[in-house]
């Protein structure tokens, strides 16, 4: 009887160890992938789940920056009734700071300290006081330095502190939500955005932005702390010596012409410059309800 060969057999048997073990080498390295993924998603929960959330950074950032005198006490006073009194809508902060050149009088260095301790809403530059001698040149330039390096209230350092920044008059109404829901589609980056001048002229390429109220976004603010343009060119009327800036640099390039709501009357108003007297300013609060707010209290009665 013939004995049927073992050949084929062992042929068999290390095909199928060959294939097991194959096999064995293809789950341990699709396991190791998922589990490196594991890992390195667990490791980026609890990196994100160590992280505090902060509602800042989502907020549109706008500054307010309100050019005044140190002596000009009673009008700082007031702008912060007409500021504060305006509830910010949501999805924006909002910040109003007074801005002058160094204090030069004892009354002006204890009566502003006492504003800064009540309010802490005033910057002092490293300027004298003028009035087209370089004033906006030192401010914008120095908007770096003050706000890149700030910390929020839960320690996080947004960046950029604020999209925009608004240089305004002290005789100009601001209407924050206005403002706010101008700015809101905008774009964040090369932005020049104010009442074009001159006052016949609807092109905001032509010449520049009047100084009453004009706004730039933050990358525009770094590009004035750090170039040389700016520097060279000083003196002259401030709004058209930093349309000056815009131009000879290319800057600027997304520009909005803001006139139809600035300076008149009505629902969408955002600024109303030229309020010189009480009596301006009364007939400009009373036409835009601004003390509508005002609730009830048997503590006053005003009819």
């Amino acid at each position: 009887m013939a004995v049927k060969s073992s050949k084929p057999n062992r042929g068999r048997f290390m095909l199928s160890c060959f294939a097991f073990i194959v096999f064995l080498c293809v789950f341990a390295s699709i396991n190791e992938v998922r589990f490196n993924s594991l890992l390195r998603f667990g490791r980026c929960a609890l990196s994100n789940e160590s992280l505090p959330t902060n509602s800042e950074d989502n907020d549109l950032r706008i500054l307010i920056s309100v050019l005044t005198l140190p002596d000009q006490y009673q009008r700082r006073h007031f702008l912060r009734l007409v500021y504060g009194t305006q509830t910010i809508i949501e999805g924006a902060k909002v910040d109003v700071k007074f801005v002058f050149c160094n204090l030069t009088k004892q009354d002006q260095k204890v009566l502003v300290a006492l504003e800064i301790m009540q309010y802490n809403d005033i910057m002092i530059l490293n300027c004298t006081e003028n009035m087209n001698k370089g004033k906006t040149s030192t401010f914008f330039s120095s908007l770096p330095e003050i706000f890149n390096k700030e910390t929020t209230t839960s320690g996080i350092v947004p960046y950029p502190p604020y999209h925009y920044v608004m240089k305004a008059d002290d005789d100009t109404y601001v209407r924050v939500n206005s403002l706010v829901r101008s700015l809101r589609p905008l774009p964040r980056e090369d932005l020049y955005y104010g009442f074009v001048i001159p006052c016949g002229s609807m092109d905001p390429f032509k010449h520049y932005m009047s100084g009453m109220g004009f706004v730039v976004s933050w990358d525009i603010v770094e590009w004035i702390h750090g170039s040389d343009i700016p520097k060279k060119h000083v003196e002259g009327p401030e709004d058209k010596v930093f349309g000056d800036w815009m131009r000879w640099a290319r800057r600027g390039n997304n520009r909005f012409n803001a006139k139809w709501s600035i300076h008149e009357l009505w629902n969408d108003t955002i600024a109303v410059h030229l309020l010189k007297n009480q009596e301006k300013w009364i007939r400009t609060l009373t036409y835009f309800n601004h003390t509508d707010s005002l609730k009830p209290s048997k503590l006053y009665h005003i009819s």
